[in-house]
């Protein structure tokens, strides 16, 4: 069995050649996934709620695969005033002909981190209208960070609004993405940063909507990462109601958790309705058809995802 350092791990995600195979191996995740290709069990959550804190367990196989994964996720609110990351864990890979553990990846979260990020860049290039002239990011973490790094390779947008709790916290988001050509300004309000981007992704783990179906405007595209357990919620169902195309990664999923499951529960989207995003890559659904379609990726991270980078990155430290 090898096992493999955070340390390691990062050095090898600078390398743009990975994360281009990376980029591949999940977008073909996602197909194989909604092909039925994948098993994936439900997610098991484990919530601290005495430290702010939740745990996700994640695992499965794409079939004719010769390893499966299991992956531990932590996410802890607090962590910031410690001065410690929010995110934490490791993805382990199993054979699959015989259950032996083959490689550990002590990442830390990095990996959960980065393919979130590029499921965010996935789900922009497949949906996004043609034309974007202003990029709208909720959030001051990680995730608006990495999703911003990702996006710049599917869009030549490079005006950015940033809706944040403070202002320190766009200046450190600032600051993190001031070796790119972004350039950020911090929005008086969300209703303000809907009103003028068309591309705009949510990355918050809010537990109140705080999106209203008022403030989109026709042509806009959703991406919402943050609702990635019970609990949590970044967009009213109106907005669902409002939405021409309602995209989501796992069906089961995002309707037993994330933002269209309130969708769904209060009425406002049918049962049937959404589309999963594999189905959209694979071309077995159109997607958007038109530039003025209002469309919602609800993305509450899968399995398959896992898989796939964390392959990627055995190989590419294998050599």
């Amino acid at each position: 069995m090898e096992i493999f350092d955070a340390d390691v791990i990062t050095a090898a995600l600078a390398d743009e050649a990975f994360r281009e195979a990376a980029r591949v191996a999940i977008k073909n995740g996602f197909v194989a996934y909604s092909a039925g290709d994948v098993t994936v069990p439900p997610v098991g959550h484990l919530d601290l709620p005495d430290a702010g804190g939740e745990c996700h367990i994640k695992y499965g196989w794409i079939r004719g695969d010769d390893v499966y994964l299991v992956k531990i996720a932590s996410g802890f609110y607090g962590n910031a005033a410690l001065g410690l990351p929010s995110g934490n864990g490791m993805m382990v890979l199993f054979s699959a002909r015989t259950g032996a553990p083959a490689a550990i990846l002590l990442d830390a979260g990095l990996l959960t981190d980065v393919r979130t990020a590029m499921a965010g860049a996935i789900a922009a290039e497949a949906l996004a209208p043609p034309t974007v002239e202003c990029i709208g990011i909720v959030g001051g973490g990680i995730q608006a960070r990495l999703q911003l790094r990702e996006l710049a390779s599917v869009t030549a947008c490079r005006r950015v609004l940033v809706s944040t709790r403070s202002s320190a916290a766009f200046d450190t988001l600032a600051a993190d993405l001031s070796d790119t050509d972004f350039t950020l300004e911090r929005a008086d309000s969300i209703e303000g940063l809907f009103d003028a981007a068309r591309l705009i992704v949510t990355t918050t783990p809010a537990t109140k909507p705080f999106v209203r179906a008022q403030w989109v405007q026709a042509g806009t595209h959703i991406t919402c990462m943050g609702s990635d357990g019970g609990g949590k919620q970044e967009l009213d169902a109106g907005v669902f109601a409002r939405a021409d195309v309602s995209i989501v990664d796992s069906l089961s999923q995002c309707l037993a958790f994330g933002d269209t499951s309130y969708a769904v529960t209060e009425g406002a989207l049918g049962r049937d309705a959404p589309v999963e995003l594999g189905a959209v890559l694979g071309g077995r659904h159109p997607g958007r058809t038109s530039a003025e379609q209002i469309t919602i990726a609800d993305l509450t991270g899968v399995a398959v995802q896992d898989i796939a980078i964390a392959k990627a990155m055995w190989a590419r430290l294998q050599g």
